[in-house]
């Protein structure tokens, strides 16, 4: 089975039991984005994690063991060569696809404005090595039907 098959049956059964993603971080005591790049194939969960889903949705025991091998992360070829820019765009390809799902799920067809839009970058201060904190906001624009 491979990982558009995985995560069409994934999406159909969680729309069968009318669960959202946050339902899910509920029941598998994880964040809800991690879930949702488990069902885009961008994540592994452990085998416990992936027989709480199961029960959770009534998956087949094949997808419930594909949701515990590694898989290739990422969409597309393309890479930037820019090492910051890089990790941007991995950032994109690993969790992209479910912060889609997770802004459709909690606002409705539509798109984030880069237009009407803030970035906010902070440094944390960390015993293990600082960390870099960056903030989006942006106007949430619905498509229009016409």
């Amino acid at each position: 089975m491979d990982n558009t098959e995985i995560t069409s049956k994934l999406l159909a059964a969680k729309k069968a039991k009318k669960l959202s993603f946050g339902d899910l971080e509920k029941i598998l005591g994880r964040d809800e984005v991690w879930i949702a790049a488990l069902f885009y194939r961008q994540a592994t969960a452990s085998i416990e994690e992936a027989e709480k889903l199961a029960a959770a949705l009534d998956l087949d025991p094949a997808i419930t063991n594909a949701l515990s091998e590694p898989t290739v992360k990422g969409l597309g070829p393309i890479v930037p060569t820019d090492p910051l820019i890089y990790r941007f765009y991995e950032i994109m390809q690993v969790y992209g696809m479910p912060l889609k799902a997770i802004i459709h799920e909690k606002f409705g067809d539509g798109i984030m404005s880069a237009i009407d839009f803030t970035l906010d970058v902070e440094k944390e201060e960390d015993p293990k090595g600082d960390r870099v904190k960056i903030t989006m906001s942006g106007k949430f624009l619905p498509y229009k039907k016409w």
